[in-house]
């Protein structure tokens, strides 16, 4: 089955056609940058603009930066605050015509790396997180996803939300080495360890291409592996919610 899958993150909206067999791109993947703010509206009118692209008339699914059930917006961390209490999949049907299906973006992610990944076969509890604007959670509990585990969101010292302590964009914004952002990941990787006890970690997103220059500075006792998909996870996992 081809279908179309988004990838809403907060700074680029990613979409391509990809065969929900295999887990393969189909087409070639486009970008086109989050509007800035990321109001519903705007971010709306650039889904029409990437559906268009593709020339797409079929079932659509999404990855979305937010905690999200039965297709409504409950958080806004990396995005505008007026997301929350909408109902996405409405808002982007209303807009293209087309029917979606919008879940988590990290659920979306970690379906894919569960499916056919590194995560493949995994037993227990791994937990998938994706480092980039923010920090991202897929859970899953031998193979079943266990929706909206939002680990980025929770407090850490002077810090409201862990995310603007360790996320690759904590990164660039402080201006770390890969060493000192590490040390980072590391403290919020072994945070998550005392408190869920996880039998894998898979680290995806934006930053899993350069796993290797910082893995160096993750010491805890939880394996912790890329996922093989990288930056393309959050696509495929989003055309398998739809699927």
């Amino acid at each position: 089955m081809e279908l179309l899958g988004i990838d809403i993150g907060g700074s680029g909206i990613k979409g391509a056609i990809v065969d929900t067999e295999t887990g393969e791109l189909i087409s070639e993947r486009h970008r086109i940058p989050t509007p800035e703010g990321a109001k519903p509206s705007d971010v709306a009118d650039e889904v029409a603009e990437l559906v268009e692209y593709f020339n797409w008339k079929g079932k659509v699914g999404c990855g979305f930066p937010a905690l999200v059930t039965h297709g409504v917006a409950h958080t806004s961390g990396n995005i505008h605050k007026s997301w929350r209490g909408v109902n996405v999949e409405d808002l982007f049907k209303e807009r293209t015509g087309l029917d979606f299906s919008v879940a988590n973006d990290a659920d979306a992610a970690g379906l894919t790396t569960m499916t056919f990944g590194s995560g493949k076969g995994k037993k227990g509890l791994v937990f998938m997180i994706t480092l980039g604007t923010g920090i991202g959670s897929g859970a899953f509990y031998n193979g079943i996803l266990i929706p909206n585990f939002e680990l980025g969101s929770m407090p850490y010292k002077k810090y409201k939300r862990i995310e603007y302590y360790a996320s690759d964009a904590a990164r660039k914004r402080y201006k770390l080495s890969y060493t000192e952002w590490g040390g980072r990941v590391h403290k919020f990787l072994r945070l998550v360890e005392k408190l869920f006890s996880p039998d894998y970690i898979i680290i995806g997103g934006g930053a899993s291409k350069k796993f290797d220059r910082y893995k160096d500075q993750i010491k805890i006792n939880t394996p912790v592996i890329p996922a093989a998909y990288q930056n393309n996870a959050g696509i495929v996992g989003a055309a398998l919610i739809a699927k």
